[in-house]
């Protein structure tokens, strides 16, 4: 139950709250308390200093809340209807979220030894329920900057790993990504026995594109080239550049032979594209290799796609051929 003097130091005040509003950038926040008085009380006085607030009674509806949707900041109480609100701290940290959620536990209770329990149980910050307006906005300031400066590192780090796996020339997947999701692929198809079908594609005589138009026109070629077969794949399908005027394909649940009829519908689509600016039609060549037919291991299937590539070069271009067993 809150107490007199609680209720006096969370009553709200025109004047404090323009003072201390935190932002005009609403954030949401998860209230978590069993006191409807206070409830009612912190979560005008949140709100007011511009949060979007969110109000749970209890542990079981606040970690449904939690599972429906992400709130980056919880104040919980400690006591809650008998249930001790650690418990809650410590689910939080146990869950799969898309952020880090900052805890702010909230309590009568503020020994030393009590606020080192919470701590350990997964709480950011320990609160009085003595704590005054200026005090309680002062921590969700501080709440406010973590959550923000741990969302920023993410979406850096995101970019990142977004950028070490995108071509710089095309926009899309690179020789990288290709190898890591090649990996996930090859494992899903050992533990669920599926097919899996890898295509290298070559542009044909794509130096001399370079030679006769110039290579800015080559670079729309290629972009050009990697735009078509991006809006022609399955969505299951992956494409990239794997080098130069090489592009490999990884086409999940396909065996050889239904790899090899979707990849001459690839060569005749391209065959048939009029590039803006190459007054010739523009063919690939393209070599497709099965797993585990014609390979057991990444490296092992590239090499040999990359080798049925090589035979389709050979017998003239402009071609789809199967690697050999």
């Amino acid at each position: 139950m809150a107490s007199a003097e609680f209720e006096r130091r969370i009553t709200i005040s025109e004047e404090t709250t323009q003072l201390i509003r935190l932002s005009d950038a609403s954030l949401r926040l998860l209230l978590v308390e069993d006191d409807e008085l206070v409830r009612e009380r912190l979560a005008a006085l949140i709100t007011a200093a511009g949060f979007e607030v969110h109000v749970s009674p209890s542990v079981e509806e606040a970690t449904h809340a939690l599972e429906e949707e992400f709130f980056p900041i919880v104040i919980v109480d400690r006591m809650l209807g008998g249930v001790d609100g650690m418990q809650l701290c410590s689910q939080i940290r146990q869950m799969h979220l898309p952020g880090y959620v900052y805890i702010l536990l909230l309590t009568a209770k503020d020994s030393s030894s009590e606020i080192i329990e919470g701590l350990n149980a997964g709480a950011d910050e320990y609160l009085s329920k003595k704590v005054t307006e200026e005090e309680l906005l002062a921590r969700l300031r501080a709440a406010r900057r973590i959550v923000s400066l741990e969302q920023a590192l993410r979406d850096t780090i995101a970019e990142r790993s977004r950028a070490a796996a995108t071509d710089v020339l095309t926009g899309g997947h690179n020789r990288r990504y290709f190898a890591k999701q090649m990996g996930r692929e090859l494992k899903r198809c050992e533990r669920f026995s599926f097919d899996l079908s890898v295509m290298m594609l070559d542009i044909d005589h794509f130096k001399s594109i370079n030679d006769e138009f110039g290579h800015l026109l080559g670079d729309e070629v290629l972009k050009q080239t990697s735009g078509l077969l991006s809006h022609n794949l399955r969505k299951v399908d992956l494409i990239c550049r794997y080098g130069g005027e090489e592009y490999a394909i990884i086409a999940p649940a396909t065996n050889g032979e239904h790899a090899a009829i979707f990849a001459e519908k690839l060569r005749r689509l391209i065959e048939q594209f009029q590039f803006p600016g190459v007054p010739r039609a523009v063919t690939i060549s393209i070599g497709v290799a099965e797993f585990p037919l014609h390979g057991k291991s990444r490296d092992a299937l590239v090499r040999a796609a990359d080798s049925a590539l090589y035979a389709a070069k050979q017998k003239g271009r402009n071609r789809v051929v199967i690697a050999s067993t």
